[in-house]
């Protein structure tokens, strides 16, 4: 186990959900030297976890572009679909293509009981030391998974996640809100890293916590406090398709909100798009003097907040459990850019 600066260890497994260990370290009395050279190394494996509701628009583009990647430094050794509660044609198009790939695999859970139950499935079924989690509604670049993987050459690193762009068009109003929160997102992650739509990571734990409502934000504590680093990869893009109606926006805001409030309240951890400060940093680098961004930008900031709000009561007072998430509708569709 690698040390980190706070001294402290989680360690998942067996009967218990989690275990804390606390002890400290002088990093200043340890002595060693870590020399890497990519060019020598043995190429990394890797298997890609696909977890998927009602997919039917996106499922075959997603899975035709995996089958595509081009990799010089990894290896895909399995691409693994785990299709919970599809009451569409989700499981026929993955079975067609398992039928003509080898490499993909079907895992039907019948009753739909959330991505982070999915996902625990999923880690039971890999032998893979590093996996890849891929949201079923997004789809990567060509050298995207490659870029992704590429990082864990360095034993220090744990975690990497991609840069997410969305397909919505930027002149309508929930577009430009859609892009500009995933600019920031990207901006704050340069500086300190914010993982999100696809990531990677050293299969180091057997679970996450079923009742996590922001999957990839619960695991960067299960990676952090085994003293790895989180690595953001800017080039490993993925494509997305963001919510085009505020009614949808807004449940997403407050599920995402209210998810990582839990993660602070129960694991002690906040992600890094928490607080107002970094946000506010990124918001001012990311300024446009342009009509629409001066008019729109209050008016996202404003959805932002009173979806934030939303989330608050939702885990505060109403005790609202957001595993099991209401699906933001226009955020369904084949989303090849």
């Amino acid at each position: 186990m690698l040390p980190n600066n706070q001294g402290e260890a989680f360690v998942l497994g067996g009967a218990n959900q989690r275990q804390i260990v606390t002890r400290k370290v002088d990093l200043q009395s340890l002595d060693f030297n870590i020399t890497i050279d990519p060019q020598n190394s043995p190429p990394l494996s890797c298997s890609i976890g696909i977890m998927a509701h009602n997919e039917e628009a996106n499922i075959a583009p997603l899975l035709n572009t995996l089958l595509g990647q081009e990799t010089s430094c990894c290896t895909i050794e399995e691409i693994i679909v785990l299709a919970s509660g599809c009451t569409d044609n989700t499981e026929s198009i993955v079975r067609g293509f398992a039928a003509r790939h080898p490499q993909i695999k079907l895992i039907v859970q019948p009753r739909r009981e959330g991505k982070a139950s999915a996902i625990n499935l999923f880690l039971r079924h890999t032998q893979s030391d590093i996996v890849v989690l891929e949201s079923a509604d997004t789809v990567p670049g060509p050298l995207t998974i490659d870029h992704l993987v590429e990082p864990f050459t360095d034993p220090t690193v744990g975690m990497t996640g991609g840069h997410p762009i969305p397909t919505n068009d930027r002149r309508t109003f929930m577009g430009f809100a859609v892009h500009l929160l995933w600019s920031l997102h990207h901006q704050i992650a340069l500086h300190q890293a914010k993982l999100g739509e696809l990531i990677a990571f050293r299969r180091i734990f057997y679970r996450i916590p079923y009742d996590s409502a922001v999957d990839e934000a619960s695991i960067e504590p299960l990676i952090r406090g085994q003293g790895y680093r989180l690595h953001y990869v800017p080039e490993a893009i993925v494509h997305n398709r963001g919510p085009e109606t505020v009614g949808d926006f807004l449940k997403q805001r407050r599920r995402i909100h209210a998810g990582h409030l839990k993660i602070l309240r129960e694991q002690g951890y906040a992600v890094s798009t928490m607080g107002g400060g970094g946000i506010l940093m990124a918001l001012l680098r990311n300024w446009q003097w342009d009509r629409r961004y001066l008019l729109w930008t209050p008016l996202v900031i404003g959805l932002e907040l009173y979806g934030r709000t939303l989330g608050w009561i939702d885990l505060r007072v109403r005790k609202r459990d957001h595993a099991i998430w209401d699906i933001a509708v226009t955020t369904k569709a084949n989303i090849t850019p």
